[in-house]
C-alpha cells in the first residue's frame, strides 16, 4: 500500500443528504417578447441604417440564454436592412487564437448555422486612444471597422475587485473588444486598479467606435435570466451601476456560513472566470475582493467540456485529481494567469489519484478533531446552487432554516472500482 493510501485508509466519509436551498424564482417567462419589445421602444435600433455592418460582441461565459439573445438581436438588424456579424469578445479566453474564441461561442450554441450570421473572429486589434498614464487602448479590428456596434453581456459582481461597475457591458468594451492585447493591457496594473481602469477606458472607447447600445442581462439564483434590457451608449455606466445591486440580491449563495469542506464535481470557465465563483465559495483570487462563507478545504473534481481544458481555478482549491490534471491545456490556461498578472488560479493544486482520495484527503486535513462530523458540502457548480448535498452533521442546522427544505434520506457515497463518482452529471 503506497504511503498516501496509508495515510488516507481509515478516513471516514459522512453520509449525505440532499437539500433544495429557495431562493426569489422569479424569472422573465417570456424574454423574447421582453427583449423584442425592448429593441424596438430603446434608443440604438434607430441609429443602424440599412446596409450597415453591425458588430455584436458576445463574450465566452455561459450566459443563460446567451444564444437566443443573440438570435433575436441578429433578427432585428436583418429587419431594418442592416447586416450583422458576430464577434467573439473574450479577452485571452479560447486559447487567445481566432479558432479558439470561434469555438468557444459554438460550444455555447453562439454557430454561423444556428445564428445566421458570420463570426468574424480576429486577435487582431487596433489602438483607439490611452488612458492618462500612458496604457493603451484596443479594439477588434473587425469592430473598429463597423458602422455600429452591439455589446451583449450578463451584470454581475466580479470576482477580483469591487466598484460600482465590475463585471458586465462596460467590461466587455474594455477587456473582451480590446481581445487578448487589451486584456494585457487593462491588467498590467493588477486588479488593485481595475475598478477604476474598465469604466475609464469602456468611456474612451465609446468615444471612438460607434457602440449604439448594449443588451444587459441579469440572472437569478437558479440561473434564469430575470431582467434583459436594452441600454443605450449614453446611459450604460449609470444604468449598470444599477444592474449590480440588482444582480448581486439575486446571486445565489449558501444558507450557512461554514463549512469544513466544499466538494465541487465541475468547474470551468462557461461557470466563472476562475473556474468556480469566488463570490460562491469566499475563496478570492486576489485581496480586492472579499465575502462569502468561511470553508476550510475545497475540492475539484472534474474540467467542464465547454472549458476546453481551461482549468483557471484549479489553484485556488486545495485538492484535485489526476484526471482533471490529464484534462488541463496547460498552455491555455497559463495564457489566462499571464493576460490577467494573477496566476494562483492557474497553479495545480495537490492531486490524488481519483475523487475518493482527493476527497478523504480534504476530510483529513480540514482540522476537526471528530471526522465523523465533518460539514461538508456538494455541488455540481457555482452556477447551480438550489440543490445540493450536505453532510449528516449538519442537518440539524438546516432543519431550522426556513428557506431550506430537506428533500432525501441520509444515503452512503457511491464509487466506482477506479474510486470516481457514479453519480457526477
Amino acid at each position: 500500500m503506497s504511503v498516501i493510501k496509508n495515510i488516507l485508509k481509515d478516513i471516514p466519509f459522512p453520509k449525505m443528504v440532499k437539500i433544495k436551498q429557495k431562493f426569489n424564482p422569479t424569472h422573465l417567462e417570456n424574454l423574447i417578447e421582453k427583449l423584442q419589445e425592448e429593441l424596438q421602444q430603446r434608443e440604438g435600433m434607430d441609429q443602424i441604417k440599412a446596409g450597415y455592418q453591425v458588430g455584436i460582441c458576445v463574450g465566452s461565459r455561459g450566459v443563460a440564454n446567451i444564444d437566443t439573445v443573440t438570435k433575436t438581436v441578429v433578427e432585428a438588424i436583418k429587419e431594418k436592412g442592416a447586416i450583422p456579424f458576430i464577434v467573439p469578445c473574450m479577452g485571452s479566453h479560447g486559447g487567445a487564437t481566432a479558432e479558439g474564441q470561434k469555438e468557444v461561442l459554438e460550444h455555447l450554441g453562439v454557430s454561423e448555422e444556428t445564428m445566421g450570421a458570420p463570426i468574424k473572429s480576429s486577435m487582431e486589434v487596433i489602438q483607439v486612444d490611452a488612458l492618462e498614464n500612458g496604457l493603451p487602448i484596443y479594439v477588434d479590428k473587425y469592430c473598429a471597422e463597423a458602422d455600429a456596434i452591439i455589446v451583449i453581456n450578463r451584470v454581475k459582481p466580479h470576482t477580483a475587485f469591487r466598484g460600482p461597475i465590475e463585471s458586465g457591458l462596460m467590461k466587455m468594451i474594455t477587456i473582451g473588444l480590446g481581445k487578448q492585447k487589451g486584456a494585457e493591457s487593462c491588467h498590467q496594473m493588477g486588479f488593485k486598479y481595475m475598478a477604476e481602469i474598465v469604466p475609464k477606458a469602456a468611456r474612451k472607447i465609446m468615444q471612438k467606435v460607434p457602440i449604439v447600445f448594449g443588451v444587459a442581462l441579469v440572472e437569478n439564483a437558479y440561473d434564469k435570466t430575470c431582467v434583459v434590457e436594452v441600454v443605450p451608449s449614453a446611459q450604460i455606466e449609470k444604468r449598470e451601476t444599477q444592474l449590480l445591486i440588482e444582480a448581486k440580491a439575486r446571486m445565489p449563495r449558501f444558507l450557512f456560513d461554514q463549512m469544513d469542506v466544499l466538494v465541487l464535481d465541475y468547474i470551468g470557465k462557461n461557470v466563472s472566470g476562475d473556474g468556480m465563483d469566488p463570490n460562491i465559495t469566499g475563496k478570492y483570487p486576489t485581496p480586492y475582493a472579499r465575502g462569502g462563507p468561511d470553508i476550510t478545504k475545497v475540492v475539484v473534481l472534474d474540467l467542464t467540456p465547454e472549458t476546453g481544458g481551461n482549468g483557471n481555478g484549479v489553484g485556488i482549491a486545495d485538492f484535485t485529481t489526476k484526471s482533471v490534471v490529464d484534462k488541463m491545456d496547460l498552455e491555455i490556461t497559463y495564457a489566462n494567469g499571464l493576460t490577467s498578472t494573477v496566476c494562483t488560479p492557474t497553479k495545480i493544486a495537490t492531486y490524488l489519484e481519483n475523487d475518493e482520495y482527493a476527497i478523504k484527503a480534504a476530510i483529513k486535513t480540514c482540522n476537526i478533531l471528530d471526522y465523523n462530523q465533518c460539514r461538508l458540502v456538494r455541488i455540481k457548480d457555482t452556477l447551480h446552487l438550489g440543490e445540493i448535498e450536505i453532510s449528516e452533521a449538519m442537518l440539524e442546522e438546516v432543519k431550522k432554516h426556513e428557506d431550506i427544505e430537506i428533500i432525501s434520506e441520509p444515503y452512503e457515497w457511491q464509487f466506482d472500482e477506479n474510486g470516481n463518482l457514479l453519480d457526477k452529471e
